[in-house]
């Protein structure tokens, strides 16, 4: 990949300015301080000056935006990025674990701290630093730009989405897309001796689906000091056991067979034969993927029990007991297979099972386009064995609102990071290392450019 001149001090300090307005979002909307977003939305417009009063700026619901960049020939399908202002809270009673205050933006040389760092106010800047650099260079693009920015995308399935209603507003309008970049995927150096030497560029092309489940187990209440042989709690406990002994069938979608036969492709020992041809093989690999948990999320639909409740005093039989399950859904399974699932497997039981809130996965898009080959080509430039593979994200994103409007979307963030920041997002000490502003900003100025071509 070629670098771009680029102004890295001014992004910094943008970085550092965004990180410490603290747009956190809610599930509850009445909590979500709305005058953050306002604040943000401010800082924007002082910080980029040329890209706010050069493109249309548009509000949408709460908080969000829709900047037009129009493009010189109206034949060409837009272009169109993706990313969130809101950050998820700090755990209560974990302030003080950070290095730096969570919302101070501190710069010390080598990363940039704070909440947002890189979910995703990094990402959201690199889009917009690219279209101000531009801009200044006097570039003027063929394809009208779209950049949609949420305000509510860390509430998954919330019922007020914002990338909902932009989504929505675009289709009203009859605007489709030639594609759209959202947040996900990486780029990263692989050494595995004698397997593969290659700089590998993680694209997604499909996100597996959410659910969350509310399963209530009824019992005999009363003292505690004469209790039955099971309380609600202890059946709902058995329940949970029971749940988490049959999880769903391990098998290959489309995405992740794509995945491990492009990777294949670029081995030269045996095992890269068996990658390249996975579909002989499948039934082993998937079983061999379901024995741990990161490979697992790739082959089956996850369950993960996340909340319980029962007795509100020690010395009180519950009534009931109630748990929340969380379900991340495979392409091919569905929010009525799921209840399906949980309901044979709790039949013998006094349960009701409800969904408090879901979606389901996302389509498959496909890899033998422009924008698709553009982000290979990008990444491929100036580098030996480098090369592009589809993947399937595990986690949720906007991008699957935008189906309305288009069929290639992916997700991917133009940034290398270490193994140690790729858990940070949601936890504490997240941070941006300041050596990936150059390739973050300078990959959305060529992507922009090459769909052009």
């Amino acid at each position: 990949m070629k670098f771009e001149n680029i102004n890295e001090a001014r992004f910094a300090q943008n970085l550092s300015r965004a990180i410490q307005i603290a747009t956190v979002s809610h599930e509850n909307e009445d909590d979500t301080d709305w005058s953050a977003f306002a604040e943000f939305h401010q800082f924007l417009r002082d910080a980029y000056p040329k890209t706010f009063s050069t493109l249309e700026v548009e509000e949408v619901g709460h908080a969000g935006l829709i900047l037009h960049w129009k493009g010189s020939d109206a034949s060409l399908d837009p272009i169109g990025f993706l990313a969130h202002q809101d950050v998820v809270p700090i755990a209560p009673g974990t302030e003080n674990d950070w290095t730096n205050p969570p919302f101070s933006g501190a710069n010390d040389g080598t990363f940039i701290w704070g909440r947002g760092a890189l979910d995703m106010k990094s990402h959201l800047l690199c889009i917009i630093e690219a279209i101000e650099t531009l801009l200044e260079e006097g570039y003027a693009p063929k394809r009208d730009v779209y950049v949609c920015l949420d305000y509510n995308e860390e509430i998954v399935a919330g019922k007020d989405n914002g990338a909902k209603k932009i989504a929505a507003l675009l289709h009203e309008r009859g605007i489709h897309f030639d594609s759209i970049l959202d947040e996900g995927g990486g780029s990263m150096d692989v050494h595995a001796k004698k397997l593969l030497d290659a700089h590998v560029t993680m694209v997604g092309v499909a996100e597996k689906g959410y659910a969350d489940y509310e399963i209530t187990v009824k019992g005999q209440g009363g003292h505690s000091s004469f209790p039955p042989k099971h309380t609600a709690l202890g059946l709902l406990a058995e329940l949970i056991t029971k749940i988490e002994n049959h999880p769903f069938e391990a098998r290959f979608t489309s995405p992740v067979l794509s995945m491990f036969s492009t990777i294949g492709s670029h081995m030269t020992s045996p095992i890269g034969t068996i990658l390249k041809h996975p579909g002989i093989l499948k039934s082993i690999l998937a079983k061999a993927m379901k024995g741990n948990s990161f490979t697992a999320s790739m082959v089956q639909t996850s369950t993960a029990v996340t909340m319980a409740s029962a007795s509100p005093a020690p010395n009180v039989l519950p009534e009931s007991a109630s748990c929340v399950i969380n379900f991340r859904l495979l392409q091919g399974d569905t929010l009525a297979s799921v209840q399906a699932h949980l309901e044979d497997l709790a039949k013998d039981y006094d349960a009701s099972i409800r969904l408090i809130k879901g979606k389901e996965a996302s389509a498959v898009s496909p890899i033998d386009t422009q924008a698709f080959h553009t982000i290979d080509a990008i990444f491929a430039e100036g580098q030996e064995n480098a090369f592009c593979t589809p993947y399937l994200l595990t986690a949720c994103t906007d991008s699957y609102h935008y189906e309305c409007v288009c069929e290639n979307l992916y997700r991917f963030s133009p940034f290398s990071l270490p193994s140690e920041l790729t858990h940070t997002p949601h936890s504490t000490n997240e941070r941006f290392p300041i050596d990936q502003i150059l390739p973050g900003v300078s990959f959305f100025m060529q992507y922009i450019r090459r769909m052009d071509a």
